[in-house]
């Protein structure tokens, strides 16, 4: 094992300009979610050159890929990585920043397929030094729902060979570069999208005694919702319900018909999920109606909780203290954030850490989902690092288990 993990720590410093333009060539061509085209080719593009069986437009644009190590039957990883972008323009000088317009890989999903590819890459050259199968798993649609996981999911990617355990990444701005940040249990929210009609008579504004004021009714909303969190939620389960828009074709002088307020609902705790659902609905209605107007309440049923099998997240803290050094691996708090990777969790042992991103001040760096995005590129040797210890360290488990068994 020990003369495996040297041959991947050599192999991923070799293959490290390969990353690099990877990444950067993912960077310039950014696609939506649901749209991933011409990336899914792309990878399809390498997983080919290196002789890795894939199959294409998995539930859409997803790819899945299979290594087979020695005796392929033993045990089955899964590896992770997103690849779809946002709807934001990038504000940027760098060379290799968004050629589509509008679109931006700003969340770090260019990194997140980089990184897996490198790894494929690392991985089909060693796999006659391992046991069991790595399978690929190049995900298409996180940021948007219902998210790609769970059509991938349904198209059975999970199945054939049957996968032991799964493992993914996700970029974070906030920590140093060269650093990883891992937790057991739960780590990330569950995440709902909420959208309130508010509808009443419309009229002039001079006269509000003629119309309901469909303004004032849904700020009475927004501040009758917020004892949901405050005083109906346990003070033991963390729960966030932010609304980030408001919508109406009102003006100065005009009060209008209708009013739409948008938001999000997330929590740690999925039966407190929908017994929250229910008090959002009749909350929003009995406030519109004590105002004279209506409210029609829409949840859209998101992602669910992340969680993270302890004895898998502790073997790749264990494998990444030992390739990367202890001061480089940590563990972190919680996060209130979503990520459509709860659903492998639900049917699979999981693991999803952290890769730190950050330059020299991470203080200074800009947060996802921002114009000004970017990494520093030398996380992503050690993104490759970490990914593929990892995928031969709990291989080696799970066959040592069933061995045993």
């Amino acid at each position: 094992m020990k003369t495996l993990l040297k041959q991947i720590k050599t192999l991923a410093t070799a293959t490290y300009p390969e990353t690099v333009e990877f990444r950067r060539h993912l960077h310039q061509y950014p696609e939506l979610s649901f749209h991933e085209k011409e990336t899914s080719a792309f990878v399809a593009k390498q997983l080919n050159a290196w002789g890795i069986p894939h199959q294409q437009n998995v539930s859409g644009y997803g790819v899945v890929g299979l290594i087979e190590g020695r005796n392929a039957p033993a045990g089955c990883v899964g590896l992770r990585a997103d690849m779809d972008a946002l709807p934001i323009t990038e504000r940027s000088d760098k060379s290799y920043r968004s050629c589509n317009p509008g679109v931006m890989h700003a969340c770090g999903h260019d990194a997140h397929t980089a990184i897996l590819l490198s790894t494929a890459h690392i991985l089909q050259q060693l796999r006659h030094e391992f046991e069991g199968t790595v399978k690929l798993i190049f995900q298409p649609a996180e940021e948007k729902l219902p998210g790609g996981a769970i059509g991938m999911i349904n198209a059975g990617i999970l199945q054939h060979p049957t996968v032991d355990a799964i493992v993914g990444l996700h970029v974070l701005p906030s920590m140093a570069a060269g650093s990883l940040g891992f937790r057991s249990g739960a780590f990330m929210a569950s995440s709902d999208e909420i959208t309130i009609c508010i509808t009443g008579k419309g009229g002039h504004a001079a006269m509000p005694h003629l119309s309901n004021d469909t303004i004032l009714a849904a700020g009475h909303v927004i501040v009758a919702l917020q004892q949901l969190v405050s005083r109906m939620n346990s003070p033991l389960i963390p729960s966030v319900l932010s609304f980030g828009n408001i919508t109406t074709e009102g003006a100065h002088n005009i009060l209008p018909s209708e009013v739409v307020i948008s938001g999000t609902f997330r929590t740690f705790d999925e039966n407190w999920r929908l017994q929250a659902h229910e008090k959002i609905k009749n909350i929003a209605i009995h406030t519109a109606a004590a105002s004279g107007t209506t409210a029609e309440v829409t949840i859209g049923h998101g992602y669910p909780v992340v969680r993270n099998d302890n004895t898998l997240t502790r073997l790749a803290m264990d494998i990444s203290t030992e390739m990367i050094g202890k001061q480089n691996v940590q563990e972190i708090e919680a996060r209130m954030t979503a990520e459509d990777f709860g659903w492998y969790g639900q049917h699979v042992p999981a693991c999803f850490f952290r890769l730190g991103t950050a330059g020299i001040a991470p203080e200074t760096a800009s947060g996802l989902h921002s114009p000004t995005f970017d990494i520093d590129e030398n996380s992503l040797l050690t993104g490759v690092t970490a990914m593929s210890s990892i995928a031969v360290h709990i291989l080696n488990s799970i066959n040592l288990g069933k061995n045993e068994g």
